[in-house]
C-alpha cells in the first residue's frame, strides 16, 4: 500500500519518523530515498526517539553504518548510508543480515542494494516541495498495518 504525507518543517518530519518508529519491531527494514538535504537523517532522528536510542543520531555518510543502542530492552537501530556503495558485495561486508535479527535497520540510498534483507521493506521517498523549501512530501510504501498506523 502507498501513503503520501506532507510535512511543513523539520519538527513535523521528526514527528512522522517518531510515529513510524513506534510501529516498528526488530527485523524491520526502512529504505529511505531522497536528494541530499531532503530530510532522511532528520526523519531517522524522529524514528530513533521512539525507539529510545542512546545518544545523537547523525548522518552515517562517512562511516557508512552506525549502530545505536537502545536505552531499554527494545531493538537497537542500525543506520546505514549506502550512497557510496555500488555493489551487493560491499553491502554484504557490512553484515547487515546479522544485525537485522535484533535491530531495526534504516538505510539511506539503499533501494536496489538491500531489498533482499527482509521480505517486505518499508520504502520511503522524500521529495522537496518546489513552492516551499521547508516542506517535504513522503511517499511511503509499506504493509497495510504500517500505513494504517501512520494514517
Amino acid at each position: 500500500m502507498t501513503l503520501n504525507i506532507i510535512t511543513s518543517n523539520a519538527a513535523e518530519t521528526k514527528a512522522l519518523g517518531k510515529k513510524l518508529g513506534a510501529l516498528l519491531k526488530a527485523g524491520d527494514c526502512v529504505l529511505l530515498a531522497g536528494e541530499l538535504g531532503a530530510g532522511k537523517t532528520t526523519f531517522t532522528q524522529g524514528l530513533a526517539s521512539a525507539l529510545k536510542i542512546k545518544g545523537d543520531v547523525t548522518s552515517p555518510t562517512f562511516v557508512i553504518a552506525r549502530e545505536h543502542k537502545s536505552l531499554t530492552d527494545g531493538p537497537n537501530l542500525v543506520h546505514v548510508d549506502a550512497y557510496r556503495l555500488n555493489t551487493l558485495a560491499e553491502i554484504s561486508q557490512l553484515d547487515l543480515v546479522t544485525d537485522i535479527e535484533t535491530a531495526i535497520l534504516v538505510v539511506e540510498w539503499g533501494k536496489g542494494l538491500v531489498n533482499d534483507l527482509v521480505a517486505e521493506p518499508i520504502q520511503i521517498t522524500i521529495d522537496h516541495n518546489v513552492d516551499d523549501e521547508n516542506k517535504r512530501e513522503f511517499t511511503i510504501n509499506a504493509s497495510a498495518a504500517i500505513i494504517e498506523g501512520l494514517s
